[in-house]
């Protein structure tokens, strides 16, 4: 079950991508959980037909997880990671126009609008008809499928992992003798994820790798598979752009492009978010990554009687700083970027995730409660549990003016209050109140409300499109005379266009940053939210 803001969220998003009547079976599933077929015809008052119609998209567009069991039957159920994914497929098109050029875009787009298509079917609907673009479009589609941009869709990814993490940890429990202890189910669990997550490496695998002499046996087999977007592939490109601004933003563009560099030697071996760190990789490796005309003595400080130095003596000074060579304490381990080890380097992803989304949670903290709060929050994070008059005492601020602000911070879940009763009857004036904050807590409130701005801003640009003037005028555009001639527009529908055309984009600039803090909060967070 989920919030009632992701909640409208994901049915917004369905509503305007799928239509109204799959919005409703989407609302209800979201509401009550997983149901079976029967009981969405009972609870949604629709046709059978189109129940199943809209159970079939969905399912095909990897919206819909169903499963059978002995006790419920068949059931269907919404995932709501993949439903939320598509707010990020404009950016994933565009990233693969960069990287690949124009007809992997085109397949990429292709797949989004279908879901999963095998190989010949793509072509079908890009109306591929020579010989010479048909080539350039196997290329594009060879390279998108090697470089795991595209993954096998098998009938495993249409069934709820926590059922086959159930149904493995129970396989486990059963192979145990007379009554499990806490070790031996910790065990069982930690087998199933690792069988479970076996079998996800095992099923991307399938129809990939082959022996250049069967390649010719297997092209009737290869064209059989469906293929999907790899999200997580392109969420590593999202990650790598976010560090190196960060590291612009920490240093100087010189850092940044040997940052940049840097990823960019290890992004084929980049599998996971989850990846804790790189591979090592050696500095020569990342100088071959820069060009000579890059310009990073710009941003070194050199002494006025030495010459131009090397590109590997520059990428060893700013390798230097990433790493935090300046700094050897335990503040200085945790504001690095990298790490070296046996004089190869390594860039920390889990110290950098952690840092992205503390700076998220004082962004917010800084808008709402300003720079008192933030001195707080920091404070809190650095040193841990501490009472009232401590904080006070620390951040040189009056008694009078902390606890309001200590309530308004725990009113939005910022920071949150231990109780350490000095007697058993938990009297509360021999108690002690400890404040602290809860980094799971703040961090799942601060999505739910990031969940709830998007959804705002969208309704806010629905509105906006559906007034009753700026309708008109958007669908005067729509004709065919008036898309050949905007000159037919008078000068107040030419006022009316611009002034809709600046409000929409202003309101897609704002929703690309609020879903860039839901990317760092939601899918960065792998590595848990202890700082320790």
């Amino acid at each position: 079950m989920v919030d009632v803001h992701t909640c409208r969220l994901c049915v917004q998003i369905i509503h305007a991508q799928f239509g109204p009547l799959t919005a409703a079976i989407v609302s209800i599933l979201l509401t009550r959980g997983r149901l079976s077929f029967g009981q969405l015809v009972r609870f949604s008052s629709l046709k059978p037909s189109t129940i199943r119609g809209s159970i079939l998209v969905l399912v095909q567009h990897n919206i819909i997880w169903h499963t059978r069991s002995e006790e419920e039957g068949e059931v269907v159920e919404i995932n709501v990671e993949e439903c939320l994914m598509r707010l990020r497929f404009g950016r994933f098109v565009w990233l693969t126009e960069q990287i690949f050029g124009q007809a992997a875009a085109e397949i990429v787009q292709v797949i989004l609008d279908n879901g999963k298509l095998r190989p010949p079917d793509i072509l079908a609907s890009l109306s591929v008809h020579s010989s010479k673009s048909a080539t350039v479009y196997r290329q594009a589609l060879y390279k998108l499928v090697s470089g795991a941009y595209l993954k096998p869709s098998t009938v495993l990814w249409h069934i709820s992992p926590r059922d086959k993490q159930i149904k493995y940890e129970a396989e486990e429990r059963a192979k145990v003798p007379g009554f499990p202890t806490a070790k031996a189910l910790r065990e069982a669990r930690e087998v199933a994820a690792a069988r479970l997550k076996q079998e996800e490496e095992d099923s991307q695998r399938i129809g990939l790798k082959r022996k250049a002499n069967d390649q010719l046996n297997h092209r009737s087999s290869k064209d059989n598979i469906h293929f999907r977007l790899n999200y997580e592939k392109y969420s590593i490109h999202i990650r790598n752009t976010l560090i190196i601004n960060a590291a612009k933003e920490r240093f100087n563009s010189g850092a940044a492009q040997v940052m940049e560099a840097l990823l960019k030697a290890t992004e084929p071996n980049q599998k996971r978010l989850t990846d804790v760190r790189t591979e090592p990789i050696s500095i020569a490796n990342i100088v071959m990554e820069l060009s000579d005309d890059d310009g990073l003595e710009s941003g070194l400080i050199l002494p006025v009687d030495v010459r131009k130095p090397s590109a590997t003596t520059c990428v060893k000074d700013y390798l230097g700083l990433l790493s935090s060579a300046d700094n050897p304490t335990l503040a200085g381990k945790r504001a690095a970027f990298t790490s070296f080890l046996n004089s190869k380097v390594q860039v920390e992803f889990e110290l950098i995730h952690r840092r992205l989304r503390q700076r998220v949670l004082e962004a917010i903290t800084l808008e709402k409660h300003g720079t008192a709060g933030v001195r707080i929050v920091r404070l809190l994070l650095e040193t841990g549990k501490m009472d009232e008059k401590q904080i006070s005492k620390v951040v040189m601020m009056a008694p009078k003016d902390v606890r309001p602000l200590l309530t308004a911070l725990s009113m939005d879940s910022l920071v949150s209050i231990q109780e350490v009763p000095k007697s058993a009857d938990r009297n509360p004036t021999r108690t002690f109140y400890l404040w602290y904050v809860d980094l799971r807590k703040a961090y799942s409130v601060l999505l739910v409300n990031l969940y709830k701005t998007l959804y705002n801003i969208s309704s806010r640009r629905q509105d906006e499109r559906e007034g009753p003037e700026v309708k008109a005028v958007l669908d005067k555009r729509e004709r065919v005379d008036v898309s050949q001639d905007e000159a037919l527009l008078t000068r107040l529908e030419k006022g009316l266009l611009k002034e809709w055309e600046d409000k929409d984009e202003k309101m897609a600039v704002l929703e690309m940053r609020v879903e860039e803090c839901i990317f760092i909060l939601r899918d960065l967070g792998v590595f848990g939210d202890s700082d320790e």
